[in-house]
Order: structure tokens, then C-alpha cells, then sequence
């Protein structure tokens, strides 16, 4: 079983009714002794519930009896998955060897003399009659010729040892490796057959826009942006943008802590940049036609749903690939094949090899490359159309917090982000900024109003730009349906947009019920300069004026402490955290209070988790694991909520 982690530590979508099913508490704790198996979880250690996709199903097949032939693996996308995925598959054949010979009567073997056998004998030999069609199916699943690629990689060497050295050879780099990788064998990758045919027509001149992008499963809106205010000043280390959209005129329902699916396209220019480097710039307009290739490999080979049927091929590489997307393995793998320069050929080869992991990590994962880029860095590679879309990803929605509440605005929806932006692999002076944000920040450029506190006057309705947005599915990162209950607030930056939507929905309550019992809400806020940075200062200090919010704590991570103070301020939330620890184990422990937590997953999550363990302990005198027990039963209550992203 190969098992990703979703949400907060959820099954992905395709496994929910697996787990749900295998959690009926009636099955017999007998219910899978027949079966063996092995799990190999997917996940991101960035993330609280690290693999617990994986953990989730690995526990409780465990607990309805059945065993493992092959030990479990987690692999980590915050450090590269195939630094425990090609392992893990490499280890799995041996295991499946030796676990059949098992079956056949053989001794138990050590999986080195299974490894040293493997290859020696027909697994048939060894076999029970039953067992001989899995053994045929096992068979199928070799990866490639070893001796052919082994022939291949040798020739490739000596050709390369020929190639005279270059004084920059000796710096590795996306284009250039050193000793010992330049001088290895490989173990590269099998090529991924190709399936696709593609035909290219001339265009009779029909019109596309964004209405026209691939269906989804949710229903798609078009809303026009009514207003848009800069957060932040010119100064500022990240540029913080306020969009107002005018949801008047669709059946969009939303309630604050839900989030929503802007549908955006690539970069224009990077989108021209792309198609003039595979010399289709003339033939933008064209419509594309794909088939199925008749005599392809693939099993199971279809069409690519997220690529509509006689668009353009304009239009496909603006709103349906993900041109940025990090390519994978296999992707360099396919493309090395269609480079003819020996040296190019060779490093592509070594960057999708089991020994070039270090190099892959480092130039092409961390310094998210992307195909535009490969294709810049090695002139030689010519790669087919079809071949770019059996491996370009779909183009996939930003998602975004929704920062109002309907009960103050009920024609309009908030949504708050930073600007994103990158520095661009080819060009070192050169700043890409995000898909989704930079397109965002240029459509409202015309009416950008600098932050003011206090929105003015719609902009006039012939300058409102439409935008696509979907909702998402409905999580639990809500208010309490108890009013009474006191909750915290954990959000730096721009993760405090959804408790803006917290306080306004909440003020409004107050509003309707002004005899209701309303429990206490605190909100832990951090920026880095609190004259440029300090967002929705002017809302919150309003908030904290008419008692809707008890307690504001904010921290400024990048400016001097005022020489008058005594001790010096809380530099982030986890600090301030800490600071008034008596009154957050209070809330959380003995008032059934609820605490929020948004932002960055990488750093500030994992901070405040940390805090949140060490209050714990502290103020109910107990060790860290039963703090840390203490965390668990307060998120299987959703008393402890995260919205968060790496």
C-alpha cells in the first residue's frame, strides 16, 4: 500500500472509505489475519501529523490482525521522498522473494541471501502451483534491462571522459557535476512509455478565455474584484494585498474560517518564453488534438482530463499545466533522452539517478526549478509536445482564507496574501513573483488603494477584472458552536485573515444577542515592523475597544526593543505564548476553551506546537509525552484547529 497524508493528517480522499470501513467497530480482531502486507506512507514533516495517512491505516490492520511481510516506510517531501521511496522499492522485491520462497516450504533466509539468490533461480522453482501467477505478475514488474543500461551508461562514461574539462566543471551546479558522481555508474530511472499523439490544426479563429478552463468537481464562479487595499507600506519586507470580491450575483455561501479556490493562470510572458523555446511560438493559436498512441506501452493509458479537447496551445500552457511545477524524476529522465549533447545528456542523466539525490535536491527540488528553466540551462534538449503533456501536472487553484464574515458583509468576500517572490534560475538579477499572487497584484494595479484603514468608494465598474473561484471542501476551522467557550488565537502576518472574519462575525453576534454569555477570545498576532507590517492594526485595536476581543498580544520580530523596558518584548507568538502561559493552560485545560492556530506550517506551526507542550507541562506538572498526549486529545476533540501551509 502506498498511502499519502492530506489536511491535517487526513487519508487522502481516495482512501477515506477504506478507513472509515476498516474503523467498524464490529469487524472481529481476526478480520485480516490472512493477509501480509507492506505500507509505504507519504508525507512532509513540516506538517504536526507527519505520515499519519500511512499511520492511520498501518495501526489498525495491525490491530485486525495482520502482518507485516516487509517493514513500513515513511518517506518525508520536506527532504526529498525518494530518499526513502527508491530504498523502500529496491528493498521490496528481496522481501516479496523471500517471503514466497517462505510459502514454498524453503528456509527463513537473511535478506542478503535472498538479495545474492534473487536473481540466481526462477522463483518457480521454489513454488507452491498456487503461487505461480503472482510469481508471473511479480516478474512483469522488472524495471528495466540492467545489463542493457549498464552497456549504455559505460559508453556514456567513456564519451564523457573524452570531453575536454571546462575550469567552471570543477564547481558543481544545476549544469555541472564533480567527482565521484561525474565519475559514476548510474542507476537511473526506467523511461516512463509514451502514450500520447499529438496533432496540431490551425485555428478557425474561435474565441478562448477563462470561462473556458477544464471542469471541476465544485462549481465555478466568476466574480468581479470590487476593491483592493495595499496592508502594508512601501517599505515593507513583503508587500501584503487586502481583495474585496463582489459575491452579490453567485450562490456563494462561506462562514469565517472557511477557505476558497482562486483559478489562475500562468504568466503570460513566461508561458511566450516557453513556446519560443520549443519553437512553436507560430503555431500558439493552433488547436491541440490528442490521441492515444495505438502501439503505446502504458497500461491503462488515457487521455489527460485537465487538458480541453481543440484548445489552443496557448490556451493549455496559460490555464491548464503547471509550468512551474519542480519536475520529478521521471520527467528528467524522459527529457534526457531527447538531449544530444553529450555533457547535458550525462548531467540529466545524474540528477534523476539513485547516486545524483543529493544533486537533485539541492538544483533542481530546493531551487525549484521548472521546466522553462531546464530547457534554458541545456540548449541540446529538443523535447516533443506530446512528451511535456504526459508530464506536466495539472494547473492547480491557489487556495486562500476567507478574512470577513457574511453576517457584516454579506455581498462580499475578503481574502488577504502576500505577494510572492522568487528568485528566478536564469536570469540571477531577476525576481519571479508567485502564479497566483503576481497575476492578482497586476490585474488590481489600476485601482490599488494604499492602506488607508478605511476602504473607500468602489473603483468604477468598467476597471472590475472577473477572477474564477471555487469553494473548497468545508473543514473544521470554525468558531465553536458554544459561544460561551473562551478561544485563542494564534495567526502572524497573514494568518491573521481568518480571525478578522472571527471578530467581525462575532461583534455582529453581540450585536443580535446583547444579554448572550460570550466566552473570552484572545489573539496572538506577530509581524516584523509594527510601522510597516502591522496588519489590520487600526480593525483589531477597534475590536479590543468594544470588548469583542478580550486580549490583543503582539509581537515584532525585527524592531529594537524601547530602551525604557525592563525586560525585552516577545520577538514571535510562540513567546508571547509563553509569556501569559497561566492563562493559555487555563483556557485550554480547565475552561474547555478552543485554540486557532494559521500561518506558515515550516517554522511557526512547529514553534507553537513546541510552546504549546512546554506550557502544558509547566502548568499542569506533567512530563512532555503527557503534555504531548494532552495536544492529541485536544485535536480528536477539535478544540486544537490548524490552518496552515508550507
Amino acid at each position: 500500500m502506498v498511502v499519502s497524508t492530506t489536511g491535517t493528517g487526513d487519508p487522502p480522499d481516495t482512501a477515506r472509505k477504506f478507513v472509515k470501513e476498516i474503523h467498524n467497530k464490529t469487524l472481529p480482531t481476526d478480520f485480516f489475519a490472512h493477509l501480509w502486507y507492506g505500507l509505504l506512507g507519504l508525507g512532509d514533516s513540516e506538517y504536526t501529523y507527519f505520515c499519519n495517512g500511512g499511520k492511520v491505516i498501518d495501526k489498525r490492520l495491525q490491530e485486525l490482525g495482520a502482518q507485516h511481510f516487509y517493514d513500513t516506510g515513511h518517506a518525508d517531501d520536506c527532504v526529498g521522498l525518494e530518499l526513502v521511496v527508491e530504498p523502500w522499492i529496491d528493498g521490496l522485491w528481496p522481501a516479496l522473494t523471500k517471503h514466497f520462497k517462505s510459502l514454498g516450504g524453503q528456509e527463513d533466509m537473511s535478506d542478503s541471501d535472498t538479495l545474492a539468490q534473487a536473481s540466481d533461480a526462477p522463483l518457480s522453482m521454489a513454488m507452491k502451483p498456487e503461487l505461480l501467477h503472482i510469481q508471473s505478475q511479480v516478474e512483469l514488474l522488472s524495471l528495466e534491462d540492467v545489463g542493457k543500461r549498464d552497456s549504455e551508461l559505460q559508453e556514456q562514461n567513456e564519451t564523457n571522459k573524452n570531453q575536454p574539462s571546462r575550469i567552471e566543471d570543477f564547481d558543481s551546479s544545476l549544469v555541472n557535476s564533480v567527482p565521484p558522481l561525474s565519475q559514476s555508474s548510474l542507476s537511473i530511472p526506467a523511461v516512463s512509455p509514451e502514450y500520447l499523439e499529438v496533432y496540431l490544426q490551425e485555428s478557425l479563429g474561435q474565441d478562448e478565455n477563462q470561462a473556458s478552463v477544464p471542469p471541476s468537481v465544485d462549481p465555478i464562479f466568476q466574480v468581479p474584484i470590487s476593491k483592493a487595499v495595499e496592508l502594508t507600506t512601501n517599505d515593507a519586507i513583503k508587500t501584503t494585498l487586502l481583495l474585496e470580491l463582489d459575491i452579490s450575483k453567485v450562490e456563494f455561501s462561506h462562514q469565517p474560517g472557511d477557505s476558497f479556490n482562486v483559478i489562475c493562470p500562468n504568466s503570460g510572458s513566461e508561458v511566450e518564453d516557453l513556446l519560443q523555446r520549443l519553437q512553436l511560438a507560430d503555431k500558439q493559436a493552433h488547436r491541440v488534438i490528442l490521441k492515444i498512441k495505438m502501439d503505446t506501452k502504458k497500461k491503462g493509458a488515457s487521455l489527460p482530463q485537465h487538458v480541453p479537447e481543440g484548445s489552443s496551445l496557448q490556451f493549455i500552457f496559460t490555464w491548464c499545466l503547471e509550468i512551474r511545477a519542480v519536475p520529478k524524476k521521471a520527467f528528467l529522465r524522459a527529457l534526457s533522452d531527447y538531449t544530444s549533447d553529450a555533457t547535458e545528456k550525462r548531467r540529466l542523466q545524474e540528477l534523476c539517478s539513485k547516486q545524483g539525490a543529493a544533486d537533485y535536491n539541492r538544483f533542481i527540488r530546493d531551487a525549484s526549478v521548472c521546466l522553462l528553466d531546464l530547457l534554458l540551462t541545456f540548449p541540446s534538449c529538443q523535447p516533443p509536445l506530446n512528451l511535456l503533456l504526459e508530464h506536466l501536472p495539472k494547473l492547480q487553484p491557489r487556495p486562500y482564507s476567507c478574512a470577513s464574515s457574511s453576517l457584516l458583509h454579506p455581498d462580499k468576500l475578503h481574502f488577504v496574501f502576500n505577494i510572492v517572490e522568487l528568485p528566478s534560475n536564469t536570469t540571477a538579477a531577476s525576481l519571479r513573483k508567485g502564479v497566483c499572487t503576481g497575476w492578482l497584484a497586476t490585474l488590481v494595479a489600476p485601482f490599488l488603494q494604499p492602506n488607508t484603514e478605511v476602504l473607500t468608494a468602489d473603483h468604477s465598474d468598467a476597471l472590475a477584472p472577473e477572477i474564477l473561484i471555487s469553494p473548497r471542501a468545508t473543514n473544521s476551522f470554525h468558531l465553536p458552536d458554544d459561544l460561551s467557550a473562551p478561544i485563542i488565537m494564534v495567526g502572524p502576518g497573514t494568518g491573521v485573515a481568518p480571525f478578522v472574519g472571527f471578530l467581525q462575525h462575532r461583534e455582529k453576534l453581540q450585536e443580535q444577542h446583547p444579554d448572550g454569555n460570550f466566552g473570552a477570545m484572545w489573539l496572538f498576532f506577530g509581524c516584523r515592523h509594527k510601522d510597516r507590517d502591522y496588519l489590520f492594526r487600526e480593525e483589531l485595536r477597534h475590536f479590543l475597544k468594544t470588548g469583542v476581543l478580550t486580549h490583543l498580544k503582539v509581537s515584532f520580530s525585527r524592531d529594537a526593543a524601547p530602551e525604557e523596558e525592563e525586560e525585552a518584548p516577545a520577538k514571535y507568538v510562540q513567546d508571547n505564548l509563553q509569556h501569559h502561559s497561566q492563562q493559555v493552560a487555563r483556557t485550554l485545560l480547565q475552561e474547555n476553551g478552543y485554540i486557532y492556530v494559521c500561518g506558515d506550517a515550516k517554522n511557526m506551526a512547529k514553534d507553537v506546537h513546541d510552546a504549546l507542550v512546554e506550557i502544558i507541562s509547566k502548568e499542569a506538572g506533567v512530563d512532555k509525552l503527557e503534555a504531548m498526549k494532552t495536544l492529541a486529545t485536544l485535536k480528536q476533540e477539535k478544540r486544537y484547529l490548524q490552518d496552515i501551509w508550507s
